[in-house]
Formats: structure tokens, sequence, C-alpha cells
């Protein structure tokens, strides 16, 4: 190994360390964006006067925490 050579190339852990940053970096945004769309799920429900967005709402949730845990499971 040269000096220049990263200790982790033979053993492909630099990628995974950067997949692993990569995939807490999308918890983080998707966990940020859940909180959001509960608060305006909350909010809309106190109103209920679109039904439509209701279930935009609960859909983008659902699709959102579906994705957070498939990253969880994938690690």
């Amino acid at each position: 190994m040269t000096k220049h050579e990263s200790p982790f190339r033979n053993f492909g852990l630099k990628s995974r360390i950067y997949v692993d940053k990569k995939q807490k970096k999308r918890l983080d945004v998707i966990n940020k964006k859940l909180t959001s769309l509960r608060q305006q799920l909350a909010g809309s429900r106190q109103q209920a006067d679109d039904l439509g967005e209701l279930k935009e709402l609960e859909d983008e949730i659902a699709k959102l925490e579906a994705e957070a845990a498939e990253i969880k499971a994938n690690k």
C-alpha cells in the first residue's frame, strides 16, 4: 500500500460509510418532513373542510414512513 492509498480500498468500507451517511441524512430529512406533515394533518383534521387534503397528507405520511422503514431495514 502506498502512502496515498486508502486502507479501506480493498474492503469496500469507504463506500459503505458514504452510504450510511447518505442514509442517515435521508432519514433526518424524512423525520423532519413527517413532523411537519403530521402537524398539517392535525390542523387539517380540525378544520375538516377538504377531505382530499386529508387523504393526500395521510398518503404522503404513509409513503415516507415506508421509505424510512426500508432504510432502517437495510442497515
